[in-house]
C-alpha cells in the first residue's frame, strides 16, 4: 500500500487545527500527518504538540504558504512517502475526500490530482471577486498546460513521487497553487481534477482580501508568464 502523508500548512489556526487533525486521523488512520507551523503567534504549535497525533515542523518565522508547503514536501521526499496531500488548516477541506484524490494517483490517472470546487454541483459559494479571479486564472493557465483545470487555486491536492521531487526542490513563494501547475507541466507531469464538496472556512481569516484581488491576479499572472519561458533542469541534475 502506498505511504501517504498529509501536509497541513498552518499560520495562526488555533481555532481549527485540532479538529482538522482529528478528522484526518479518523478518515485515513494509516496516513502520516505533518503540520508545518509557519511562525504562528498564537497557540497553533502548542496545540499540535499537546494533541500528539501529527508531526510538527515549527518554522522560526513566517515564510508564507510557499515556504511552508516546500518544507512539507521536502519532509515527504526525505521520508520516502509515495503520495503527499496538501490540506488546509482552516477546516475547508473534508478529510473524507482524501482517499478520492489518492485513488486517482494510485490508478495512474495523473501525477497531480486537484480537489475542485467547480466541476460539479457544490455548496461552495465563492464571492464575485473570487469567481472572476478563478475564471481568469484558469483560462490563462489552461492556455499553456492543455486545459481541463477549473480550480487552479485549490489548495486541496495530491501529488505522486515524481511531483513531490519537483516541488521539494523548487516551489513558488507567494500564492503558489496556480503557478506550480505550470512548473509541473514543464517537467512533463500531468494534472487532473475531481469534484469535492468544500466546507466554509471554520476559523481564522483568509489571506486574500477583496481589495488585494487585483494585486493577486497581476502578480500570479506575471509569475506564470516567467515560468512559461524559464528553463528547468531535470530533477536530480545539479543546478
Amino acid at each position: 500500500m502506498a505511504r501517504i502523508l498529509v501536509i497541513i500548512p498552518a499560520y495562526n489556526e488555533e481555532a481549527t487545527i485540532v479538529s482538522v487533525i482529528a478528522d484526518i486521523r479518523a478518515a485515513v488512520p494509516e496516513c502520516g500527518i505533518v503540520v508545518v507551523d509557519d511562525g504562528s503567534s498564537d497557540q497553533t504549535a502548542a496545540l499540535v504538540r499537546e494533541q500528539g497525533e501529527a508531526e510538527l515542523l515549527a518554522l522560526p518565522f513566517n515564510l508564507g504558504i510557499g515556504g511552508g508547503m516546500q518544507t512539507g514536501y521536502k519532509y515527504a521526499a526525505r521520508n520516502g512517502y509515495d503520495i503527499a496531500i496538501q490540506c488546509d488548516a482552516d477546516g475547508q477541506h473534508p478529510a473524507g475526500e482524501i482517499m478520492g484524490l489518492v485513488a486517482r494517483i494510485e490508478d495512474g490517472t495523473a501525477d497531480v490530482v486537484i480537489g475542485s470546487r467547480y466541476v460539479a454541483d457544490s455548496n461552495y459559494q465563492p464571492s464575485l471577486v473570487r469567481r472572476i479571479g478563478k475564471s481568469l486564472l484558469s483560462r490563462w493557465i489552461n492556455l499553456f498546460i492543455g486545459g481541463g483545470i477549473t480550480d487552479t487555486t485549490s489548495g486541496f491536492r495530491a501529488m505522486n513521487r515524481a511531483a513531490i521531487a519537483v516541488v521539494a526542490r523548487s516551489y513558488p513563494e507567494d500564492y503558489p497553487e496556480p503557478e506550480v501547475l505550470v512548473i509541473l507541466h514543464k517537467h512533463g507531469l500531468k494534472a487532473v481534477e475531481i469534484p469535492v464538496q468544500m466546507r466554509p472556512r471554520q476559523g481564522g481569516v483568509t489571506s486574500i482580501r477583496p481589495h488585494g484581488a487585483a494585486y493577486y491576479m497581476v502578480k500570479v499572472g506575471l509569475a506564470i508568464l516567467i515560468d512559461i519561458f524559464r528553463s528547468y533542469a531535470p530533477v536530480g541534475a545539479k543546478q
